[in-house]
């Protein structure tokens, strides 16, 4: 199946840190795989601008490395290469000088769309948002993108949130969560609002609990400085996870439109209950590899910082009162495994007696490795005597479903094109950023105070028995993480 391609209107695009790692690994192959699917008319502009002493041929270079090593081979004919190579530009730029901003802003065209791309520190958003003020690039059009981490805690997100504001509308402002960006999430919506089959069933009626897994494989390698000030907690629960949770658990909106979207995740978000310290469960991954353990990689070899947490959430609301969301995020674990599963509850009589066993339908989310949704339904065991029932699978893999026509954007492809149409749906809003903190600040604050130590897990587990004891004390238990 081959979707149609519309091509979004011409556009400025800068990349402040344009020579990073993120500009080289996501943001540039991303771009060209959209330039090659037609969706960037040849009068677009890339402009990688960062404090590397590059001209525009040095950067081409270098852009034309990083799609040779990031983008599938197939997708790298020459021709195809050399054409999107020259609507490549650069600036060598001081983003708290003054170098290079006056030749920034005569390069910059006034009747095309302009995007700047703050793929920097956070530290460095005030001052590139000054800048482009001050030297005339930016204007009542124009679109600024900033990564996450949106702050450390609520002060210091409402901190970053007063300076983006001091400089740009909130309709400016792009929170770029690439989570957001992923089919599978954006089908979640689909499935819950265009299916008259489950929303009827979408409630504390009929579901039993929820499960939201995030599980990595990698450790905090050469990131142990960061991590060791960040932990699971602010890294993936107070973001990501979240956002997962706000679509699953949100009412429908009244139109599909960005503030009627966001505002309802807002109320998720504000409904949530504190949560008991016996309902988190931290972890720190352990190995009997020497030098391979969590605290082997950051320096403080005391460190309470989690490289794993469980917790079980509440949402006091009517729709999902008694409905437990189970939430679980960690390093170096099993497998690399994402998935939101809808556990239903069991039949409100079982007509088949004992021997047919204990059976819910599961509504599973696939978001990686392999992208698409499950649906566990229970059927009579072929060529048995009597009702024997299990539980089989109605599968659907996007790539087999959908047919993998290489059209279909990732996550960052995805999200920068909304940026350039100016469709804010999948970004998050300054005051959603702050209602996760405020939430989230009084957790971290309690095992602070009390000097809580995590838990150890082995390194390729599922984690601290502790987080199994989550749900087996409720007669549950966590859905298995495969590869």
């Amino acid at each position: 199946m081959v979707s149609r391609v519309i091509p979004v209107d011409p556009f400025d695009l800068v990349i402040f840190g344009g020579t990073g790692d993120l500009a080289r690994r996501k943001i540039l192959p991303g771009l060209f795989r959209r330039f090659i699917n037609g969706q960037m008319e040849d009068t677009s502009r890339i402009i990688g601008a960062a404090r590397s002493d590059y001209d525009d041929a040095a950067y081409r270079k270098f852009v034309g490395e990083a799609l040779k090593e990031f983008v599938d081979g197939g997708d790298r004919e020459k021709k195809q290469v050399a054409e999107f190579l020259k609507q490549i530009h650069y600036i060598q730029i001081d983003a708290t000088g003054t170098g290079g901003w006056d030749d920034l802003s005569e390069l910059l065209r006034d009747d095309v769309i302009r995007a700047f791309y703050f793929s920097v520190a956070p530290s460095l958003f005030g001052a590139l948002a000054e800048r482009l003020h001050a030297h005339s690039c930016a204007g009542p059009k124009c679109r600024i993108v900033v990564e996450k981490p949106f702050g450390r805690d609520l002060a210091t997100a409402k901190e970053l949130n007063q300076t983006l504001r001091d400089h740009f509308d909130e309709s400016q402002i792009y929170r770029i969560d690439h989570y957001l960006g992923k089919e599978t999430v954006q089908n979640l919506m689909a499935v819950r609002f265009a299916n008259v089959l489950f929303e009827p069933l979408w409630n504390a009626q009929f579901i039993d609990h929820v499960q939201i897994t995030v599980t990595e494989t990698v450790g905090v390698d050469g990131r142990g400085d960061y991590y060791d000030k960040s932990g699971a907690m602010r890294d993936m629960v107070q973001n990501h996870l979240m956002q997962l949770l706000c679509l699953t658990a949100m009412e429908p909106p009244a139109r599909f439109a960005p503030d009627a979207v966001r505002d309802e995740k807002l109320k998720v978000i504000r409904a949530l209950d504190p949560i008991e310290p016996d309902d988190i469960v931290r972890g720190q991954y352990v190995s009997d590899k020497k030098g391979d353990d969590f605290l082997d990689q950051v320096e403080d070899k005391d460190s309470i910082t989690e490289s794993f947490i469980a917790m079980k959430l509440a949402v006091s609301n009517w729709r999902w009162a008694g409905v437990p969301f189970y939430l679980r995020t960690g390093k170096k674990m099993k497998a690399r495994h994402s998935e939101i599963a809808i556990i239903f509850k069991e039949a409100p009589h079982a007509i088949f007696g004992q021997a047919a066993g204990r059976h819910q339908n599961i509504l599973v989310i696939r978001l990686q490795p392999n992208e698409g949704m499950d649906m566990l339904v229970t059927i009579k065991e072929p060529g048995q005597g009597g009702m024997r029932l299990l539980d089989v699978p109605l599968d659907m893999s996007f790539a087999e479903a959908l047919g993998e026509d290489g059209n279909a954007p990732d996550a960052y492809e995805r999200l920068i094109m909304d940026v350039i149409r100016g469709d804010q749906t999948l970004f998050m809003r300054g005051d959603e950023v702050e209602a996760a903190w405020a939430w989230t600040d009084p957790l971290i604050e309690g095992w602070m105070s009390r000097e809580e130590k995590p838990k150890t897990y082995e390194v390729g587990s599922t984690g601290p028995e502790e987080a199994a004891m989550l749900l087996h004390r409720e007669g549950r238990r966590w859905r298995d993480i495969k590869p």
